[in-house]
């Protein structure tokens, strides 16, 4: 919630058909990740991307939507948030068409960075507007917040049903190209049904701060790839890691001295925040590779068409959204913040190992895939509610906005980072794997990928066990 909002002293008449458009503009940001990795075969066969370097389609939009969600949000404090959704919105529609009709590897992870930085600016912005929405009532704040998550949820299970629909009959360009229609209907009715709330914010914007953090992510995440080709010992993998690594650090040494940072670092010293952002970033490191090589190992080594990859995709999600929705708090609530992540995490690094035994050359869904793939989600929803509540609930009212940004901006990063270092151990195996068959050697590497992926969730329930407390459960 921007700190310069103030409540409406009437509520806005129009606030529920609002909230129907802001959440469907949260719909279509969370379906992005989503609808296209049904069609990452098909990119790969088209513009000739290597096994590697097909990653990029999701990194480059992870990275530069993480990046750049923290000066999203600014902006939306300064110029307005109504403003800079719109902003958000023409920009997604403009890049989705540039996308759409790429001609090369390079002209769509181009246009899919440009993508991520739309994205940057309306989920912040929306999320803003709701809050300014429904600040008179805690009641429909509640309902209206519910929405909100159920609208992300929602995007990130149909739009793997769509991605597969759509990829199998009208052409992978579509999974981007379909972004224009419905991005013009959403700023056709923005003008009719949102309106400027609040007195907007005075001060500067650090854009130095958002492009150290971005460029010091694709730089890291640019070193963890390159290493797969290059070796960890090359002169390129450790330029790169060093790099990034030092522009990282230059980042926080300009938000300790600004007077007006993009980040003020004195926000970590809240209960519990750290830790949940550090948890929520090995979560996305862990779930979103995953869902990557398991797109992979359907379509490229059990020859499942994208529909039914899609289809057999599509119980993950709507398991997990179910389970949030109605289950989720409610365990919480009972056995507490810290029993609950370590939970999860364990969960979620089960499923990911189960996945590495199960996923064989020779397998079938309903044997080899459905129970890992449940018990994971069964985990990813257990760690991903505490994670999150840590992440935000000691934050100030009026820090709230820069609580929520972080989160995400630690979501995203680590998709991608997460993303780039198990490709690269999948790529590395496939490449030294002795096996005679092409596609024996492809899944070698799809189940270290899932291994170490499953490593990576034991991480966080490891960090969970050693630094979480449930004070307010007394757990």
């Amino acid at each position: 919630m921007p700190t310069h909002a103030q409540a409406i002293s009437q509520p806005d008449s129009k606030r529920w058909k609002a909230l129907a458009l802001l959440c469907f503009a949260n719909f279509l940001v969370m379906m992005d990740s989503a609808i296209i990795q049904i069609a990452l075969p098909s990119i790969k066969k088209t513009l000739g991307y290597s096994q590697e370097s097909l990653q990029w389609v999701m990194s480059a939009f992870l990275i530069i939507f993480g990046g750049f969600l923290l000066l999203g949000g600014r902006l939306a404090d300064l110029f307005g948030n109504q403003r800079i959704f719109n902003l958000g919105v023409m920009i997604l529609v403009v890049s989705s068409l540039f996308a759409g009709i790429a001609w090369s590897e390079m002209s769509l992870n181009v246009w899919r960075g440009v993508q991520g930085l739309g994205s940057a600016f309306i989920a912040p912005a929306a999320l803003s507007l709701i809050m300014l929405l429904f600040s008179s009532n805690g009641k429909e704040m509640g309902k209206a917040l519910a929405f909100w998550g159920l609208s992300g949820a929602a995007g990130g299970a149909l739009g793997i049903v769509l991605g597969g629909v759509i990829t199998e009959v009208l052409g992978w360009r579509w999974t981007l190209l379909i972004y224009v229609p419905l991005g013009i209907i959403v700023l056709t009715l923005s003008p009719k049904l949102l309106q400027e709330a609040g007195r907007k914010a005075t001060g500067r914007v650090d854009y130095i701060g958002a492009i150290l953090v971005t460029v010091s992510s694709m730089l890291i995440v640019y070193g963890i790839v390159t290493a797969e080709q290059s070796g960890w010992q090359s002169s390129n993998t450790i330029f790169s890691l060093a790099v990034g690594a030092i522009l990282f650090l230059i980042f926080l040494l300009v938000q300790s001295k600004k007077r007006e940072p993009l980040l003020p670092l004195n926000i970590f010293k809240t209960p519990y925040l750290a830790i949940g952002n550090i948890s929520v970033f090995l979560i996305a490191a862990s779930w979103f590779p995953m869902i990557y090589i398991l797109v992979l190992y359907l379509q490229q080594v059990l020859q499942l068409s994208p529909f039914v990859g899609a289809m057999a995709l599509l119980p993950m999600p709507v398991f997990m959204a179910l389970f949030m929705i109605f289950i989720a708090e409610k365990v919480m609530d009972k056995f507490g913040m810290k029993k609950t992540m370590i939970t999860g995490f364990i969960l979620l690094g089960a499923g990911s190992v189960l996945f590495s035994q199960t996923a064989t050359v020779d397998g079938n869904y309903w044997t080899n895939v459905l129970l890992a793939s449940l018990i994971a989600s069964l985990g990813n929803a257990l760690a991903y509610l505490p994670a999150t509540t840590a992440s935000v609930s000691e934050v100030e009212s009026e820090r709230s906005g820069i609580a929520s940004r972080l989160y995400n901006t630690f979501y995203q990063i680590g998709s991608a980072v997460g993303l780039a270092l198990i490709v690269a151990i999948a790529g590395a195996t496939t490449a030294s794997s002795t096996a005679g068959s092409q596609v024996v050697a492809l899944n070698d590497g799809f189940q270290q990928a899932f291994f170490w992926g499953g490593i990576i969730a034991f991480l966080g329930a490891l960090l969970a066990l050693l630094f979480t407390h449930s004070p307010k459960q007394g757990k």
